[in-house]
């Protein structure tokens, strides 16, 4: 784990708080067969499905960027394996995550189980819908690529709160962005550089 922490650091994670939940985490629960081995490289990994579970340093700098704390509900977009929203559940105080495939989140809830993170809700549904019922969230994470901010789930972010969205179709020209709303609509700040799946409506048939 010390080399990875180290990457973090060298990469721009420098919150604390972000960096113990990811040292106190063991990656390898949430990879599969070969990969469980390569858990403290700073990279990302399949998990199927055509997914996979994000690069720790961009886990971290999303996380730090989302400046959580134990008061904020936060919604997750993209379950995947979990990884992220258990870096998540231990610095707020509730956690939505949904995932439009079925199989991944159960995986992903048999993981949250095993943590006994008590605070994280899952459901398989559409991202693009959001949670209304449980809106505003102070905070929302999206972990698919769009090409815009989301207009649905804009509107279910509190007035103050933060969004993390990487925008941009083009795999090779994708911005991880800070989307603060005010009262007066948006401002956004420029993370860099990154790479996400593209973001999809609807929910995986079985």
């Amino acid at each position: 784990m010390g080399r990875l922490i180290l990457a973090l650091r060298q990469g721009g994670v420098t919150d604390a708080r972000v960096l113990a939940a990811i040292e106190k985490l063991p990656r390898s629960i949430f990879l599969a067969g070969p990969f469980k081995d390569r858990w403290d490289e700073n990279i990302a990994l399949p998990i199927g499905y055509h997914q996979t579970v994000s690069q720790p340093l961009i886990v971290g700098l999303m996380t730090q960027a989302l400046d959580v704390s134990d008061r904020h509900k936060v919604l997750e977009i993209g379950t995947g394996s979990g990884y992220q929203a258990a870096v998540l559940a231990p610095l707020c105080r509730r956690l939505y995550t949904i995932e439009r495939h079925p199989a991944l989140l159960k995986e992903a809830e048999t993981r949250f189980r095993e943590l006994k993170l008590s605070n994280v809700t899952a459901v398989c549904g559409d991202g693009a819908r959001g949670w209304p019922e449980q809106a505003p969230f102070e905070r929302i994470l999206v972990a698919a690529a769009a090409p815009d901010v989301p207009p649905v789930l804009f509107q279910q972010l509190a007035i103050g709160g933060v969004m993390v969205v990487p925008i941009g179709l083009d795999e090779n020209d994708q911005r991880l962005t800070k989307v603060i709303r005010t009262e007066d609509g948006a401002e956004t700040e420029d993370l860099g550089p990154t790479r996400f799946v593209p973001f999809v409506d609807g929910v995986v048939e079985v």
